[in-house]
C-alpha cells in the first residue's frame, strides 16, 4: 500500500475507509462492521468518522469494529463547529472517545468552519493535544483563504484539510491543492466516486474494462495517482473493501490519463470549494 506522509513524519495508508452514512440501517450492522475489519486486514487502517454521522452511531459502530486493535488503526474524527470552541470541544472530544471506545484520536478535524473564530478553534486543539487526547489536529471543508486565516492564527501544526474531490469536483486545483501541498499538508479527499454518481459514466467504463476493473476503481486510482492525495471511500460490504483495495494496485497509463482529463476537465475558472 502507498503511503502518504502528514506533517510531522508519520505515514498513513494513502487509501482510507469513510464512514459517512454507515450505523443508519441497523440490519445491516454487522455487515459493515466486519466491512471495516477486512479493511484493517487489507492495510486500509486509516477509518475516518465524526460526531455528525448519525449523531454519534458511526462512531460507535467503529469503536466495536476496531475493539482489540485500535493500535492497529489510524483514527480520525471530526467535530461539530458549534462544539469547536474553547469551552466545548474538549467535551465534545471526550464524548467522541467514549464511542470510539480509545483514549486517543491519531486526527482530529474541524468538520467545517462556523461561527467560532479560527484562532480560538486553534487554541482548543493544541490544547487536546497537550492533554494527550489527540496527536494530532487538521481542517475540513475550508477553502484557500480560509486556510491562509489558520495559519495567521497560529495554525501551523494542521495536518490536513479534508475536501470534497473527485473526477467531477476538480476547482481545488487551480489554488488550494498547490497552497495545501507548499504547506505539506495532504489532502483527505472525501466522496470519491461522487457518492455513486461517477459509475455510469460512460469514460470511466471504457477504461474499466481495459483494466478489468470496475469504474469505482478507476475514479479511486486517478486520485491515488496523485501525490498528497488520500482517499477515504465508504464501504458497508466486505465485497465493495475488497473492490476499493483493489483500486491501490490499479496502474492507469498516461493514455487512461489523458482520456480521463478530457471528459472531466480541470476547470480554468476559480470557483469556491464544494462541499456535500
Amino acid at each position: 500500500m502507498k503511503t502518504i506522509t502528514l506533517p510531522d513524519g508519520t505515514a498513513v495508508p494513502a487509501l482510507g475507509q469513510g464512514t459517512w452514512m454507515l450505523a443508519e440501517d441497523h440490519a445491516r450492522r454487522a455487515e459493515e462492521i466486519a466491512a471495516l475489519r477486512e479493511g484493517i486486514a487489507r492495510g486500509m487502517t486509516l477509518i475516518d468518522t465524526a460526531e455528525m454521522y448519525g449523531e454519534g452511531a458511526a462512531e460507535t459502530l467503529v469503536g466495536e469494529a476496531i475493539a482489540g486493535q485500535r493500535d492497529e488503526v489510524f483514527l480520525v474524527s471530526k467535530a461539530y463547529p458549534q462544539n469547536a470552541s474553547a469551552r466545548r470541544l474538549r467535551t465534545t472530544c471526550e464524548a467522541s472517545l467514549k464511542r470510539l471506545g480509545t483514549d486517543r484520536l491519531d486526527l482530529y478535524l474541524l468538520h467545517w468552519r462556523g461561527n467560532v473564530s479560527l484562532g480560538e478553534t486553534v487554541e482548543a486543539m493544541e490544547r487536546l493535544v497537550e492533554a494527550g487526547l489527540i496527536l494530532r489536529w487538521g481542517v475540513s471543508n475550508l477553502d484557500i483563504g480560509d486556510m491562509e486565516e489558520l495559519i495567521a492564527q497560529g495554525g501551523q501544526h494542521c495536518a490536513t484539510d479534508q475536501i470534497l474531490y473527485n473526477l467531477t469536483r476538480r476547482a481545488p486545483e487551480l489554488d488550494l491543492l498547490p497552497w495545501l501541498a507548499d504547506h505539506a499538508m495532504p489532502v483527505m479527499a472525501y466522496s470519491p466516486i461522487e457518492q455513486g454518481r461517477l459509475l455510469s459514466h460512460r469514460m470511466l467504463k471504457e477504461i474499466a474494462r481495459r483494466h478489468d476493473a470496475s469504474p469505482a476503481q478507476i475514479a479511486l486510482a486517478w486520485l491515488l495517482r496523485q501525490p498528497g492525495i488520500l482517499p477515504i471511500p465508504k464501504a458497508g460490504s466486505i465485497d465493495h473493501v475488497r473492490d476499493n483495495r483493489a483500486a491501490a494496485a490499479l496502474e492507469l497509463t498516461d493514455g487512461d490519463m489523458a482520456a480521463l482529463e478530457s471528459s472531466f476537465p480541470s476547470p480554468i475558472k476559480r470557483s469556491p470549494l464544494e462541499m456535500l
